[in-house]
């Protein structure tokens, strides 16, 4: 495959290796930020037990896809503390099964609407004001969303316009990039939380950061799409919003550093209800139960998450996520995960060596959401035609290395018990191939 031939080309390159150099090509020290990157994602995954399938279905049968994610970032300093961030963007190539038959999917890059293809669009434009809380100030590394040399010590940050939600909420420094750590979007990021956002992962709104040396609370008001997975954004604030608040600490121990966020999120938005759809479909059992007729505006559910990081000596951290939702209501922005226990680490190997990271994800459902599935109900992500129950179990291991400045290679495996919840099918394994360059 072109991609496999690409990946020896680069790890050939070994020798010419600069690891501690983030792009290709050196960033002038100025007021403007110009830089790329491209994230090209191979998957693999051969035939597994499937004694049945429906039409959201993991395939059964041996196949591959590629995705591709390419990105243009650029920043200008209008103000000592106000930038402003445009970053257009183009997805192309596909998930596995068309991203459809997994909670916790393969590949974080994949937009799971396929028919938008690769189009580019604005992936992210906002306003980026810092307002300083004091004189002390602490050095900063430059980067394609933060285009500061320093910041105050004490402040605030706001930014408003298009991000992706989780461009500040539940970050954690071992489980978060796709692109140079894991790949399944339910370890890097909390799989219950249904965070506002498109199909693409991006929204509008705002958000308010309070930052002190060991603590930190953010608070953010994004849109919600008009429907689950959609791709046009719900303007009926008073009946659909993303509301998020999350309360950060920093602690040392043994003089290691460690973190804790812990999250609360609220949405609004026009969902049906699982308890409706099943009561419609238990007075007439001939066709399966619709969530989507049951939509009404101004529908809620509420959810909370920990996220921890901790380092245990110089190369190794350790982390975690816990996550839970009320599951009352459709699933409607990221996945189909009412709950979620995560435990990981990496370790990094040395300049040459690279990285290697391992994490396990245990996602479950709400009793309402797995009826739904049982009685032949379709969300946005799965249907099987039924539903044997049990939690979606997942491992995964990556090796990730940088033998040239910019350019990093990475090797993946994932491991998935009952894909879609459903003990009747699986288990599954997925290989993967990474090429990763920043520009």
């Amino acid at each position: 495959m072109k991609f496999g031939g690409a990946l020896l080309l680069v790890m050939a390159l070994a020798a010419r290796a600069h690891a501690d150099d983030v792009y290709v090509v050196d960033h002038p020290d100025a007021d403007w930020w110009l830089s790329g990157q491209v994230n090209a994602i191979s998957q693999a995954q051969p035939g597994f037990h499937s004694p049945y399938q429906g039409a959201n279905s993991l395939r059964p049968d041996d196949h591959w896809e590629t995705s591709y994610v390419a990105t243009v970032y650029a920043s200008y300093r209008v103000l000592t503390w106000t930038a402003i961030v445009v970053a257009p963007e183009s997805a192309g190539g596909d998930g596995l099964s068309t991203a459809l038959g997994l909670a916790g999917f393969t590949n974080l890059d994949v937009v799971r609407n396929p028919t938008l293809g690769p189009t580019p669009y604005i992936g992210r434009a906002f306003l980026e004001q810092i307002i300083p809380i004091g004189d002390a100030r602490v050095a900063a590394d430059r980067s394609p969303l933060h285009n500061f040399r320093e910041l105050p010590r004490r402040r605030v940050e706001i930014r408003a316009g298009k991000l992706s939600t989780v461009d500040v909420f539940d970050q954690n420094n071992v489980g978060t990039d796709s692109h140079l750590q894991f790949m399944n979007w339910a370890i890097d990021n909390n799989g219950a939380y249904d965070y506002a956002a498109d199909t693409r992962g991006y929204s509008l709104g705002a958000t308010v950061e309070y930052i002190e040396p060991t603590w930190a609370v953010r608070f953010g008001e994004l849109l919600m799409p008009t429907v689950a997975n959609g791709i046009d954004y719900d303007t009926d604030l008073a009946n659909a919003r993303g509301e998020n608040l999350e309360l950060e600490g920093r602690v040392r121990i043994a003089g290691h550093p460690g973190i804790a966020r812990l999250l609360g999120y609220r949405n609004l938005a026009r969902m049906g209800s699982y308890d409706e759809a099943i009561a419609i479909y238990n007075l007439d059992p001939t066709a399966p139960p619709d969530i989507t007729a049951t939509r009404v505006k101004g529908r809620q559910k509420v959810g909370v998450g920990l996220n921890v990081e901790q380092e245990l000596a110089g190369d190794v951290r350790v982390f975690a996520r816990v996550g839970w939702s009320d599951g009352n209501n459709e699933s409607f922005a990221y996945t189909e995960i009412d709950n979620t226990l995560l435990a990981g680490a990496d370790v990094r190997l040395g300049p040459l060596a690279g990285k290697l990271g391992a994490a396990v994800v245990s996602d479950g459902l709400s009793v309402l959401h797995r009826d739904y599935l049982a009685d032949g109900g379709r969300g946005f992500l799965l249907g099987d035609g039924r539903l044997h129950y049990g939690r979606e179990d997942i491992g995964e291991a990556y090796y990730t290395v940088r033998p040239y400045r910019g350019v990093s290679p990475a090797v993946d495996v994932q491991v998935i018990d009952h894909p879609g919840y459903n003990t009747d099918r699986g288990p599954v394994i997925v290989g993967s191939l990474r090429l990763h360059v920043e520009i």
